[in-house]
């Protein structure tokens, strides 16, 4: 039986990964679960950036003269006047009020069912300083309103060297977003490589296949196949991404926003390439899906690293060296750089330097993953070692 010609089997293994992986009830579960993940993050993104909780507050007695105080304070505070402690006492019990504040402005009291809110306890402790400040002054024979004006005039001078991004906010959720979306979509879609290689290998189908594909090609067309399936699944995700983030106010559908979006399709494609490649050949050391984490096990712990460190990096030092070093090395480029770009904290030279080392390494990969599947993907019953698939 002769073998055909390399576009068209690449082609052809493509075409019918992509048919039957879309046909699956797995491909509308995980996209689901992942739209559910993306909109819950969104949402809470929206719900961290809005107004916090209201907090209702019952005054009693002499406290009932700090009410303008504490609502020109925060404006998150609701009050509410009792006509006596005992009665603030019973609202605080029922979960009617907040808190129970009492006494004189210069010694509040606070009665709460549990936990006080925090700037609720920082507001009353100003107002209560004021007071004790204001009476202080006035034993000093000094104006306690000319003091606060000459007090309040007085600022630290801050020189800028860079004007504030006013979009910063828009642009880390914006990366960190891009970042769970290429995480999760590189380890699930690099996975079905791996369970696709196996699958064929102990049903013994990949027999079959080998007697007109060449194995590269078989590999080279699956991982394709499939890479498409998750670019698409990542297409629905961004366009859903991209209209909540609207309607909520998390982030806006600018040309920030879509760059992003088209440097994280670029990163995915290469990601996706390198570890697919390398789930492909771990999946061929092994006949058995039982066996399949085992082998799989050290390229998901570089995935892993890649996010953690990731998100950890961007959140705590976005501009900092390490971020920098960490984003240039391949296996971790695919994760940190299109976050680093949404953040606007990248040189042109680091993006064309990262790209070089990781087609560089998809290289590299390419050609031990094709050898290591070939020499591998043929042995049935135990594992295959590493070095023995690397043999001619």
């Amino acid at each position: 039986m002769s073998r055909i010609r390399s576009a068209r089997a690449v082609r052809l293994v493509a075409k019918r990964e992509i048919n039957a992986r879309l046909r699956t009830r797995s491909f509308v579960v995980s996209t689901a679960v992942m739209l559910v993940l993306l909109l819950g993050y969104v949402a809470l993104q929206a719900f961290l950036a809005g107004d916090r909780e209201t907090t209702r507050v019952a005054l009693a007695g002499q406290a009932q003269g700090i009410a303008t105080q504490l609502e020109n304070n925060d404006r998150h505070l609701k009050i509410v006047l009792v006509q006596s402690e005992s009665d603030g006492l019973t609202q605080v019990r029922d979960g009617e009020v907040d808190a129970l504040v009492s006494g004189s402005a210069s010694r509040p009291r606070v009665i709460v069912k549990s936990t006080l809110d925090t700037q609720l306890r920082t507001v009353l402790d100003n107002i209560a300083q004021q007071q004790v400040l204001d009476a202080q002054l006035y034993s000093a024979n000094l104006d306690p309103a000319a003091v606060h004006q000459a007090v309040s005039a007085t600022h630290a001078d801050v020189q800028a060297l860079e004007p504030a991004d006013p979009q910063a906010g828009t642009k880390l959720a914006t990366g960190i977003v891009v970042a769970i979306l290429l995480y999760l979509s590189i380890m699930t879609y690099g996975m079905f490589v791996a369970q696709g290689v196996v699958e064929e290998k102990s049903s013994r189908v990949v027999e079959i296949l080998l007697a007109t594909v060449r194995p590269a090609h078989l590999l080279l067309g699956k991982v394709i196949g499939l890479g498409l399936v998750g670019l698409a699944q990542l297409a629905i995700l961004a366009a859903a991404g991209l209209l909540a983030g609207g309607v909520s106010g998390v982030f806006s559908i600018s040309s920030v926003a879509l760059g992003t979006l088209g440097w994280g399709l670029v990163w995915y494609l290469l990601g996706f390439l390198l570890y697919a490649m390398l789930y492909g050949a771990a999946g061929a050391l092994v006949s058995r899906q039982e066996d399949t984490q085992a082998v799989v096990g050290p390229v998901n712990i570089a995935l892993v690293i890649g996010f953690v460190a990731g998100i950890n990096l961007l959140t705590q030092a976005p501009q900092g060296t390490a971020t920098r070093v960490v984003s240039l090395i391949p296996l971790l480029s695919p994760i940190l750089m299109p976050a680093r770009i949404a953040l606007g904290t990248v040189e042109p030279w680091e993006i064309v330097l990262s790209l070089l080392l990781t087609v560089a390494l998809i290289a590299v990969v390419t050609w031990v993953g094709a050898r290591v599947y070939r020499n591998g993907v043929l042995r049935v019953g135990s594992r295959v070692r590493l070095v023995d698939a690397l043999r001619r």
